[in-house]
Parts: structure tokens; sequence; C-alpha cells
């Protein structure tokens, strides 16, 4: 490196001039500061070049070094040079406003049309401020098996290996509660009863409250023990209560697994306990975890469980402790599952909600405790430093649309839903939103027909398409009704004598 220079000029511009190739020999003279300008430079005498007709010569005063470095680039047809040479009083004026302002000349070496430069110059602004943002980079992580989901969504954000069979230990779990919380939704069980442990749920091993056979616990308390610590036997106590036995809810998790679509999924018991021989075939995908995690956490109900870091069941005596430390340590936690065996090494199904976001992080067989809470932790603050949600709100309110021989006269469209977007967050400047609306519709018109759409979208790309609908239906006249409206008309237009 030249004497007095002591930052590299990157061989790349920045964004939108990427794709530009910059071969160069000799010294590389400017500081990184000078990047943004200096693709701003290429493309401004790309522009140039094509309104102009010629190539130019783009001079760069450098206010720096005391040394006299001069540095040419070729950018595909067009010729740059970058030097320090001396300046003319006319170009050491513009310098003044900047170390880094760009001097236009010709070949001829005299200044350029100030009207051609500044529209060249405008282009180019324009052109550099329509580039997409660049994705970053996905987090690196410990766990050989991750995936992060949108909750609200269910996009995926990022995977890792997310679709290998992996044994879950106790993130089975997670099952366990779903069908748990359907059977309280349905009715099929109650908030108010009483369940009671079976000699088979006292036999598991692994976490547990130490059920005694005959013991009877409340619904609340069995799951805040599933929940908070883990417990097999209360999840097996569960399974019975729901299904008569633990081997008749197991093909319950299997089939609400087929009806999710996961068929890379196969549980075998409740627990996720992989001490009998036929736990070989007890296997999951981290993708499929945070697709039953997010249908668990369609019941608003679990987390009032999955949110507890201490508590006591019978009646004070027996403390609770969280597994899952994020809800401690992790701003936001929502949940959900952890799990260990030495077979199926660290896991843990992990959500958290920040500024109306819910993410879902799933880590499978991670060497230590530790790598499955800091792989967690890292996805979700990827989830949360990248993404964004948009509101599907109108950009005016709508107006009422006629509605041609209906009972009615004009129905009120609405958005068939208002859900918030996920988006990107480089995205959120560039969102723009654009109606679509019938002028008229004829009768008979039904509840939910669609009458327009809302667009959302950005650089060019569509996010969303909202149906916008009619509330409600509206009849079409009859022909009494019509002949009726008609004669009223009449004698309302026929002169008096």
């Amino acid at each position: 490196m030249p004497h007095g220079c002591r930052f590299p000029l990157p061989l790349q511009a920045q964004s939108a001039f990427a794709f530009l190739s910059m071969p160069c020999t000799g010294y590389k003279c400017l500081p990184e500061i000078a990047t943004s300008a200096y693709g701003l430079l290429a493309m401004t005498n790309l522009v140039a070049g094509a309104v102009g007709g010629v190539h130019r010569n783009l001079q760069l005063p450098m206010a720096l070094t005391e040394r006299r470095y001069s540095q040419t680039w070729n950018l595909s047809a067009f010729h740059f040079q970058l030097s320090t040479c001396q300046r003319s009083p006319i170009s050491a004026a513009w310098a003044s406003l900047s170390p880094h302002t760009l001097v236009p000349r010709n070949q001829a070496g005299e200044l350029m049309d100030m009207r051609k430069w500044l529209t060249a110059l405008l282009a180019a602004a324009m052109l550099l401020a329509a580039a997409p943002p660049v994705r970053a980079a996905g987090p690196d992580i410990a766990a050989p098996s991750a995936i992060l989901m949108d909750a609200a969504t269910g996009t995926v954000l990022y995977e890792k290996n997310a679709s290998e069979r992996l044994r879950p230990a106790s993130v089975t779990k997670v099952m366990t509660l779903l069908l748990v919380m359907e059977a309280l939704d349905t009715g099929r069980i109650g908030w108010d009863d009483t369940v009671i442990a079976s000699e088979a749920a006292c036999a598991k091993g692994g976490s547990q409250v130490y059920l005694e056979p005959g013991e009877e616990m409340s619904m609340d308390e069995m799951l805040k023990s599933v929940v908070v610590s883990s417990a097999n036997d209360c999840a097996t106590a569960l399974a019975e209560h729901v299904a008569g036995s633990e081997s008749a809810f197991v093909g319950m998790m299997n089939q609400r697994a087929q009806e999710l679509g996961l068929l890379d999924t196969n549980f075998v018991n409740c627990t996720g306990l992989d001490d009998a021989p036929e736990a070989a075939e007890h296997l999951t995908t981290a993708h499929d975890i945070a697709v039953i995690s997010r249908e668990l956490l369609k019941h608003d109900r679990i987390r009032d469980y999955t949110t507890i870091w201490m508590d006591t069941v019978r009646g004070g005596k027996f403390g609770l402790s969280n597994t899952n430390k994020l809800v401690r340590f992790y701003q936001g936690t929502t949940g959900l599952k952890t799990g260990y065996t030495s077979a199926a090494g660290h896991c843990l199904a992990a959500s958290a909600k920040r500024d109306g976001i819910e993410l879902i992080a799933v880590v499978l067989h991670c060497a230590s405790s530790a790598d499955r809470f800091s792989s967690a932790k890292a996805l979700l603050d990827y989830g949360f430093a990248n993404y964004a949600l948009v509101s599907a709100e109108m950009p005016e309110p709508l107006q009422p649309v006629p509605v041609t021989l209906g009972q009615k006269a004009a129905v009120q469209p609405e958005l068939q839903q208002a859900a918030p977007i996920l988006i990107e967050k480089g995205l959120q400047a560039a969102v723009t939103r654009t109606v679509t609306l019938a002028e008229r519709v004829e009768a008979p018109v039904a509840a939910g027909q669609q009458l327009g759409t809302l667009t959302i979208s950005a650089n060019g790309e569509t996010l969303a398409e909202i149906p916008i609908i009619a509330p409600e239906a509206i009849e079409r006249l009859t022909w009494w009704e019509l002949t009726c409206r008609l004669l009223r008309r009449l004698c309302m237009t026929m002169p008096e004598e």
C-alpha cells in the first residue's frame, strides 16, 4: 500500500453496483467511506455514456494524502480515472465542498455541461434508491438441525437440516399438549376434571412429580407439571384421561400429524422417552415440531403455563422449576418445551413475541444444553432483527359499491382478513398498497363475495393480495318488487293536473 493511504478501496461497489466487473491494477487508495460514492460514480458514468453517446473521464480529487496517485479502472466499455493530479481553480472549488466530490470532465479535460451531469447524477440516484435490499446472512448456530418460523403465517425464515428425522425427546410433549388442549376446546374433557393416576403412568421414568397409583390431581396441576417440569407421569395420565390408554392416544398423535401434513413424523409414546426398543421409530423433524408448536400456540391459554418460571403443586408441597431457561432470561419468551435423552441430545422448541411478531425456533440433537439455548436465542434474535410486520390497513376508507337490482342500493365492502404481513425490515419504507374495486355489482350478492383486491407490494414484488368482500348478502329484487318500484317512480314523475 502506498505511503499516506490508510484504507483499501473495495474491489466491488455496494448494492446495485455489485454486477459491475471492476478489474484494476496499481494502487487502490480510497478510504472505505468512499465506497458508495464510487458506486454512484460508476452508475453515473453508465447513464451519462448512454445519454451523451461518448465515454467520460471522471476525476475524483483526493485531499487525504500529500502524494499524488492515479488509478484507472476499465468498467465494461467505459473508462474511469480517479486522480489526485493538480486541480484547476474550478475543480478545486468543487473539491472544497467535500474531500470526495466528483468532478466530471470530458475526454478533452474540460468540465462537462452541468445540465447533463446533474441529469445523469439524478438518474443514478434513482437507480440506487431502487436497488433491492441485501438479505442478512443467517445466524451461525451450533445446533445440527434447526428452523425458525413465523407463528402467524407459518413462513420459514431460516432452516438448517430441518427435514432430518431425529429423536425429539420430551419435545414430543408439544403434540401431547396440543391434543389435550384440543380435547378441552371440544369438550371431550373439562377444565374442572380431576385426573386419576394409573399404575402405568406412575411407572414412567425420567422427569416426574412422583405420582402415586390412584392419586388425584386437577387438570390445572397436571398441565402445569407437564409444561413446567416435563413430568412424564403426568403426561401419561393426561393421555389416558383423553383416550383411555396411552396406545390409543399415540394413535391420535400420529393421526393429527398426518392431518397437519407431517409425513416425516412418527410417535410411539406420549413422552419422548427412548428406553424401549420401539423408541428407535420415534422420530420427527425440526420442521414438523415447528408446525406442531404453531398449532399449539393457537390455544392462547397454553401460554398461562408455558410462561411459568417457578410454581408449586399439591398445595405448595412440591416445587416446579421450568426446564426452559429462556422463560427467565430471554425477553418476550412465550414457550414452549425442552427435551433431553442421551440418544436425542439436547432439544428445544422455543417461542417468543416482540413488537407483535411471535417466532418459533426449534433446535434438535444439540451437544449440550448451552448449545440448544444459545442456538435458539440466535435464531430468535435473527428473526426479530430482520423482519417486521406490516398492517393490512386500507390506504383510504372504502366507498360503498352500488348494487344493481338489489334490495339494498349499495354494499359496504371490507377486507376479508386484516392480519398483518411479515416482511423483511429493509422493505418497510418501500411498501405500497393498491386497491382495485368493482364500480358496480349486480344482485344477488352473496356474503363473502369478492368485490376487489388490496395488493401490498414493495419494489415491484407482490407481498400479499387480500380479497375485498361483501360482508352481507343482498337479494335480488323480485318481479313484483321491481314492478312496484317502477310504478312508484312513475307516480312521482307524473305531472299534477
